[in-house]
């Protein structure tokens, strides 16, 4: 099968931790995702809540189609290898001129698993600029080790316990990920990278879906689960995820529940505190 990038682009993923941007989704198409997305924001009203938006993907077949669309898997295929687990996914969402951010961090600080080579794909569902508080990374920080962090759960960081790496970030070597709607980018789990406010009179709208190759194993001693997006799974490392038959199927709540427990206490091992995952109705 042809590859999905070129030599140059595969190159420079491995350089610089990031390759962007990327196309994924016409026009029609995002929009017709983003028609969705309304649905479900609506269904729970007015935002995606905290619970659902932890592997939103086992929930709503629609999303459960996003991570294994050929032009993202072909392109983490280019980068990974032909046998491809989505470990995780989830909308990183700022309303217009909103005061969320992300704070400079390492993916791969409280996930758990066994080697850095993880790869996400972060598609813009709206766009994505310096304005309205894009994607920013520091190039080449891929290739550092796992970095301390301290938790600040604050109440304004978008990440799940409000990590904040504990190092100087050279912010003047930041390069800003801008996309338009129905681009993605890739990043690698070590680089650091953060997003400030949106200033903009727009939502931004990410999908961020974390894309390993089989041979990765959960070394928190705690089952974890994976869907097998391509290739074929020889190492049985992840309990495999079934694919929702409609929105919110029973049997698919059941199963994200239990792997929402197990995932919170993979997240949160050693935290003082976690974030409420389970809102009173």
């Amino acid at each position: 099968m042809a590859r999905a990038l070129s030599d140059r682009q595969i190159a420079q993923y491995h350089r610089d931790g990031c390759l962007f941007p990327l196309h994924v989704f016409s026009r029609n198409e995002i929009t017709s995702l983003c028609a969705e997305l309304a649905g479900l924001q609506r269904h729970e009203g007015g935002r995606v809540s905290a619970r659902t938006n932890r592997k939103p993907h086992l929930l709503l077949p629609w999303l459960n189609e996003v991570i294994r669309h050929p032009k993202i898997v072909d392109a983490v295929e280019d980068v990974i290898g032909p046998n491809i687990l989505c470990w995780g996914s989830g909308f990183f969402a700022k309303a217009a001129n909103d005061g969320a951010l992300v704070s400079w961090h390492q993916d791969s600080t409280y996930w758990g698993l066994s080697e850095p080579e993880v790869v996400t794909a972060w598609v813009a569902f709206t766009p994505s600029t310096v304005e309205s508080g894009c994607v920013r990374v520091i190039p080449g920080t891929h290739r550092l080790d796992q970095i301390s962090h301290h938790d600040t759960f604050a109440e304004n960081n978008l990440l799940s316990r409000g990590q904040e790496i504990e190092v100087e970030v050279e912010e003047g070597s930041a390069v800003d990920v801008v996309l338009e709607a129905g681009e993605m980018s890739l990043h690698h789990v070590r680089l650091i990278h953060g997003s400030a406010p949106n200033r903009a009179d727009h939502p931004r709208v990410g999908y961020a879906v974390r894309y390993i190759p089989t041979h990765i194993r959960q070394i928190a001693g705690i089952p974890d689960s994976a869907a097998l997006v391509r290739g074929q799974d020889a190492y049985r490392n992840f309990m495999l995820e079934p694919v929702p038959r409609f929105d919110f199927d029973p049997d698919a709540v059941a199963f994200h529940a239990a792997m929402l427990e197990n995932n919170t206490r993979i997240l949160y091992a050693g935290a003082e505190k976690q974030r409420d995952y389970n809102p009173p109705p």
